[in-house]
């Protein structure tokens, strides 16, 4: 009947009453955003619980805990098909908005105030940890890819490291689920294992926190350890976001390898630097201005906190057990091996600079 859909008009031609159908709404999009709901929903309870965690236990980082969650849902059965649009999305989406933000917390005037002698040590025991992981993933019987994701993770700052490579790198997602899995194992074990060492190393605070920072994996990681031995945190944190920054070059140089092996290969190269890691750059290069006051800092470390938890409850959905005991002990002993490596990499430079 004319007139009954209550958004048509009414055109009147020769005293005909014509209804005109409005043009139909395009399904993709709001059917992509319906997709993501479930996923997103469950996410940020996760995200509350993490730092629900990690308030009554402050040992407990948030970005720790948000791994472990999404592991424990997807091997529980508790990840079901419908949620995995919006943990996808979380997992890719909101890690590079958490990249960029990272960026706020840098400054090159931090960076400079290592001095000659923790810049060597930081670039030192990254370099060393990257290729010298990757030899030993080789040497295991390693995939290319996991043993990359791996080695970035280990040398730069754990599951975020990982994520962010994981773009260039040509891996999958039980690579990735394998190296998360890795960085957090022993970047939890190193906030237990690393203070009794302290005295028994021979270090001080100011170097004891240098150590930490260089050596440990994830940010929250770092800040949990040093946190265990009073005045060892401010070295501790600038040393590792020092290190974090070293994440741009290292994925941009990747990027450019990738390109180059893959240039007579069909199908889509990966970009030589992420638009993502671009993005962290000029989050660097704004803070380090000095023009951003100190509330709007406050926001963006804020935000990049609740991002990257949110993130790595999604990374976390990619960690399974029967991936992990498929690929045996080979995956847990380049780990450990890397753990090993930038610990004593890290506890040799501290000790030769005195850093």
């Amino acid at each position: 009947m004319p007139g009954d859909h209550p958004l048509a008009p009414e055109v009147v031609t020769s005293g005909v009453a014509l209804t005109v159908d409005p043009p139909p709404v395009p399904p993709g999009r709001a059917d992509g955003v319906r997709r993501l709901v479930p996923g997103l929903l469950a996410v940020a309870g996760a995200t509350a619980v993490a730092f629900a965690v990690q308030h009554v236990v402050p040992g407990l980082g948030s970005t720790t805990v948000a791994v472990v969650l999404g592991a424990l849902a997807a091997n529980l059965g508790l990840h079901r098909t419908a949620l995995h649009p919006g943990t996808a999305f979380a997992a890719k989406r909101l890690l590079r908005a958490g990249v960029v933000l990272l960026g706020f917390q840098l400054s090159l005037a931090q960076v400079a105030g290592l001095g000659l002698g923790g810049l060597a040590v930081v670039a030192t025991t990254v370099t060393i940890t990257f290729f010298g992981t990757q030899g030993l993933g080789r040497l295991l019987g390693l995939g290319r890819a996991r043993s990359l994701l791996v080695a970035t993770g280990f040398s730069i700052c754990g599951a975020s490291a990982v994520g962010a490579m994981k773009e260039v790198a040509g891996g999958d997602e039980e690579d990735a689920g394998i190296a998360i899995a890795l960085v957090t194992l022993c970047g939890s074990l190193a906030i237990l294992a690393l203070p009794p060492l302290r005295g028994l190393l021979g270090l001080d605070v100011t170097s004891f926190g240098s150590w930490v920072g260089a050596s440990v994996h994830d940010v929250g990681q770092t800040v949990a350890t040093a946190n265990r031995v009073p005045g060892a945190l401010t070295a501790a944190v600038v040393v590792k976001l020092s290190r974090v920054v070293l994440l741009a070059p290292l994925v941009a140089g990747v990027g450019l390898v990738r390109r180059r092996a893959l240039a007579a290969a069909p199908g889509r190269r990966p970009a030589p630097l992420p638009l993502f890691v671009a993005g962290f750059l000029a989050a660097i290069g704004l803070a380090s201005t000095g023009w951003l006051p100190a509330a709007a800092l406050g926001v963006a470390h804020t935000g990049q906190q609740v991002l990257l938890t949110a993130a790595l409850v999604g990374l976390g959905t990619g960690i399974h057990l029967k991936v992990l005991r498929r690929t045996g002990g080979r995956a847990l002993t380049l780990g450990l091996l890397s753990w090993l490596l930038v610990a004593a990499v890290a506890y040799a430079g501290v000790r030769l600079t005195g850093a």
